[in-house]
């Protein structure tokens, strides 16, 4: 397992490597960390999509630990630290109900790799042994509905529907119904794919987090945000204005192989507290690996 993920996230962060480069020769050279090594420092880091804030504290602590010393591997190992610390949860994955179903919601824009995000949780949550339900909550978008219907038969999961323009909040109703009444692990909550500030959709994102608080206490248990690596920072922007509707628990970010955007998560991190929790590495359906710290600062460092 640890050496598939590690491969997905290596293969993931082949683009989002090259930005870091900067980064990495910076700390491997030669000379002293004095005041031009530091702006130079806090430099590589911004272009790297880092983030204002993560920058600063990585910046001030090498600042406190190393001013005026020779550059050695010492900063490098300090640095790796550093990052790793600013990244670290405190409940990775989900934070399954010892009883009853689990419901995880499921909120991001339209293009953000939504759909396809849940069909493959739930298709790595099946390979786990979860008996997994479906409820397709974005009826407003055209075939929002049939999208995540042809996902569910392709992995053999079954889905509580309604036609498009239907209520949301009455799937939302039958699917916790239905997931109590068979025993499901978990529900799977999807939802309109919204721009974060179309406020009548944000809305109903809110009015969905009621219904499934009514049907099963303590619901929705896990709300997740997808997330487009691609987008870099605008993704940290939509992240909070979805914060405000409802109370996000995680990040789920997509494209994580596309982009050369990825430390994006650090200033996602920083600005909103939320987790990393899951990973799109690639295309096919098992690319979804839980997100780990460690695999994703290692594989930004690894040498060629």
């Amino acid at each position: 397992m640890l050496g598939r993920l590690l491969k997905g996230i290596r293969a993931g962060l082949a683009k989002t490597k090259g930005v870091f480069t900067g980064v990495f020769d910076l700390l491997r050279g030669k000379g002293k960390v004095d005041q031009a090594f530091l702006d130079e420092l806090e430099k590589r880091l911004y272009l790297a999509d880092v983030g204002t804030q993560a920058t600063l504290i990585i910046v001030d602590r090498v600042r406190q630990a190393f001013r005026d010393k020779e550059i050695t591997g010492e900063i490098e190992v300090f640095v790796k630290a550093q990052l790793r610390e600013l990244l670290a949860a405190e409940s990775p994955g989900i934070n399954y109900q010892t009883t009853g179903p689990t419901v995880v919601m499921i909120a991001g824009v339209n293009g953000s790799g939504k759909t396809t995000s849940i069909a493959k949780l739930a298709k790595k949550l099946q390979g786990e042994g979860k008996k997994v339900l479906l409820a397709a909550c974005d009826t407003f978008r055209a075939a929002a509905v049939e999208q995540l219907t042809v996902w569910a038969g392709r992995i053999g999961c079954e889905i509580v529907k309604q036609g498009q323009n239907a209520d949301p909040s009455a799937v939302a109703h039958d699917a916790c119904e239905k997931a109590k009444a068979r025993g499901f692990d978990v529900l799977i909550v999807d939802t309109a794919g919204r721009l974060h500030t179309q406020t009548h959709l944000m809305k109903e994102l809110e009015k969905i987090h009621r219904i499934v608080s009514r049907q099963i206490p303590g619901a929705p248990h896990e709300v997740l945000l997808v997330l487009d690596a691609t987008t870099g920072q605008n993704a940290v922007t939509q992240a909070e204005q979805f914060s405000k509707s409802v109370k996000c628990s995680g990040i789920v970010l997509s494209k994580l192989d596309g982009t050369a955007k990825g430390g994006a998560v650090f200033a996602i991190k920083q600005k909103l507290g939320l987790p990393v929790k899951f990973v799109g590495v690639g295309e096919q359906i098992e690319d979804m690996e839980p997100f780990d710290p460690d695999a994703f600062v290692n594989a930004l460092f690894e040498k060629e």
